[in-house]
């Protein structure tokens, strides 16, 4: 019988919208170290990989980093840090600097192919409904999701001139709920699900992961992305969803989507927001640019690993896009 989880990551949107204590203001001190630090590492042909968390030293922001990793990980599961000066920067000193503090974060972990460390979330004039473009390439709204990686960083570089706004839930919240409503489709979430990870037509695409599991401790887990879900069946050997299947995902997408549940944030030049994909949610809605390329749209993605032992169940670890033990053998 599945039980409900509790706990700080068990929040719900109305009841923290006011609550400064998820955002964090970096002080004039900790711009200062950003920029020194910047210069250390800013050098013609300088390659992400050859950076170091030791080569980007940050002797007042690191121990709020740290926090940072702790409230992720044993707390809510989120984290908005604001004023990265980025409005100062070029391209890839933004890349330069949002990577040296995601290192006093976590373990970065490549996105697609070896060179997709940072990825830029642009809209690329793709089709949205090609099962091999993945949503973050489109401006097409994006429901709610957990991405690969322990951790996922989102740094804004320039918002839409209307719409992207980010929006999460607590996937542990929204499993507590389905827990009292429907234990029957409780349990159905805990058990084996196909995902396609876009990545080809062949089988190394596609593996089985619960929507939910928990650890010997009790820990809650969630791995969910309808979109890689409904998808799957293209896969050799994968079975087409049950009715049943249909009918979890569809109560599990109307909490997510429920005011009750909820956190927009509408980012703003500079703001960094982590979350927790174990614990967290997010999606987008769609959003229009403005016509000048200058002006457009521009978030720097980040997936990190954390390095300790999160209680991880064994298909948490190996499922995603990229296995988190990429980022640990390094």
């Amino acid at each position: 019988m599945v039980e409900i989880a509790g706990g700080p990551a068990a929040w719900r949107g109305p009841q923290i919208l006011d609550d400064p204590s998820w955002k964090i203001e970096l002080t004039p001190e900790h711009v200062g170290e950003l920029r020194a630090a910047l210069a250390a590492v800013d050098r013609p042909g300088a390659a992400l990989r050859d950076i170091a968390k030791e080569d980007f030293g940050l002797p007042t922001l690191a121990p709020v980093l740290s926090g940072v990793v702790d409230e992720l990980v044993d707390g809510r599961g989120f984290v908005l840090l604001r004023g990265v000066p980025v409005e100062e920067l070029t391209e890839r000193q933004a890349e330069l600097m949002y990577w040296g503090i995601g290192l006093h974060v976590g373990i970065p972990i490549h996105q697609k192919t070896e060179d997709d460390l940072l990825v830029h979330i642009r809209d690329q004039g793709v089709d949205p409904n090609d099962p091999l473009v993945r949503g973050f390439q489109t401006n097409a709204s994006l429901d709610y999701h957990a991405d690969s990686s322990d951790v996922v960083g989102l740094l804004c570089i320039r918002p839409a001139k209307r719409g992207g706004v980010s929006t999460i839930v607590s996937a542990v919240a929204v499993h507590d709920e389905i827990v009292r409503r429907r234990p029957d489709l409780a349990e159905l979430l805990h058990q084996d699900w196909w995902h396609d990870r876009r990545s080809s037509d062949g089988p190394e695409s596609f593996f089985q992961c619960p929507i939910f599991g928990t650890n010997e401790q009790g820990r809650l887990f969630a791995h969910y992305g309808r979109a890689y879900i409904e998808s799957a069946p293209r896969g050799p050997g994968v079975p087409a969803l049950t009715a049943a299947q249909i009918e979890a995902m569809d109560l599990l997408d109307e909490l997510d989507n429920s005011p009750e549940f909820v956190l927009n944030m509408d980012f703003a030049p500079g703001d960094i927001q982590f979350l927790n994909n174990y614990t967290i949610m997010h999606a987008r809605t769609d959003y229009e640019d403005h016509p000048e390329p200058e002006r457009k749209r521009d978030l720097i993605r980040l997936w990190l690993v954390i390095d300790r032992d999160l209680g991880l169940p064994e298909k948490f670890e190996a499922g995603g896009i990229v296995p988190r033990a990429v980022a640990l053998a390094r």
